[in-house]
C-alpha cells in the first residue's frame, strides 16, 4: 500500500493521462533547450501546475477534514517532492527571461614595447 501522497500523485497521473503525456513531450524538449523553449514551456507548464495544485488541494483538504490540519504543510511538501522526482525542472514553469545573453566584449589589448 502506497502512502497517501503517492496514491494521490498516481491518481493524478492516471486521471489526466493525456495531458501529462503531452507535457512529457514538451518537458523532454525543454530539458535539451531551456532557453529556446521557455515561453512554450511556461504555457504548457501552467496547465500542468493547475492540475498539480488542484490535486494538492484535494490531498490537503482531506487531511484537514480528518483533524490533521497541522500536518498538511508536510504532506504538501512530500507531494511536491514526488512531483519534482518525476519532473525535476517543474520549478522553471513561469520563469521569464527578459534579457538575451550579451556577447562578451573584451577591452583587453597588449601594447607593443619598442626596444
Amino acid at each position: 500500500m502506497a502512502t497517501k501522497f503517492k496514491d494521490y500523485f498516481n491518481r493524478m497521473l492516471e486521471s489526466e493521462k493525456e495531458l501529462f503525456l503531452e507535457f512529457e513531450k514538451m518537458y523532454d524538449r525543454y530539458a535539451l533547450d531551456q532557453n529556446g523553449l521557455q515561453a512554450e514551456f511556461n504555457i504548457e507548464g501552467e496547465k500542468i501546475m493547475d492540475v498539480i495544485r488542484s490535486w494538492e488541494t484535494k490531498l490537503c483538504s482531506q487531511s484537514e477534514k480528518a483533524g490533521f490540519g497541522g500536518y498538511t504543510s508536510k504532506l504538501s511538501e512530500k507531494f511536491m517532492a514526488e512531483v519534482r522526482k518525476k519532473y525535476p525542472l517543474i520549478d522553471f514553469v513561469g520563469v521569464i527571461s527578459t534579457s538575451k545573453p550579451k556577447p562578451i566584449k573584451s577591452n583587453f589589448s597588449i601594447k607593443k614595447i619598442a626596444l
